[in-house]
């Protein structure tokens, strides 16, 4: 970290995705919650939504639409299951994957929980300029990706480089596009 930076805090969302769990019993919920909280960052919204395609959809979808939401993170529906479909509703929504996510979460979670990492479709993305990780529905799996990923790349401090730093340019083709038209 580079003590010349300021911290920045960034506005993020949790969507935990459960047919059976309940803001009393989301431990991954709570686990991500803490850290957003521990990190500086700021907790804008909270939901828990069945495991269902379209309630997913519409809910990420909406705070990639606010000002106020820089990053969306669920956790839950990415397994291989029926009712897993986290991924499947998210994925087709991004306007850009990022593939090093799944990559370095596998790497992380292989060193914990060995070949059962492959169960997991863990994905992230950009949706609306916003960033956008699919997280398991483990507080274990919800803790790797926090400390071993987001954390770093969440705080501006964080060098070389960080998805804060160019938050701002996300959606600069926009722009442009709006300039020209």
């Amino acid at each position: 970290m580079s003590a010349e930076r300021a911290f920045i805090p960034v506005g993020i969302a949790v969507l935990t995705v459960s047919d059976t769990r309940t803001l009393a019993d989301d431990k991954s919920g709570d686990t991500l919650v803490a850290r957003i909280a521990e990190a500086g960052h700021l907790l804008v919204d909270r939901a828990i939504v069945a495991d269902d395609k379209a309630a997913i959809e519409t809910q990420v979808r909406a705070w990639t639409l606010s000002d106020e939401i820089d990053v969306v993170i669920t956790t839950g529906g990415t397994g291989f299951t029926g009712r897993d479909v986290t991924p499947d509703a998210l994925e087709p929504l991004f306007e850009k994957r990022m593939d090093g996510f799944s990559a370095v979460f596998h790497r992380i979670s292989y060193d914990k929980i060995n070949t059962s990492t492959i169960q997991s479709r863990a994905t992230a993305g950009l949706i609306n300029s916003t960033f956008v990780f699919v997280l398991p529905g483990s507080p274990g799996a919800c803790k790797d990706a926090w400390d071993g990923i987001l954390k770093a790349q969440l705080d501006y401090r964080h060098m070389p480089c960080n998805f804060v730093e160019i938050m701002p340019r996300l959606d600069e083709h926009l722009k442009r596009g709006k300039a020209q038209g």
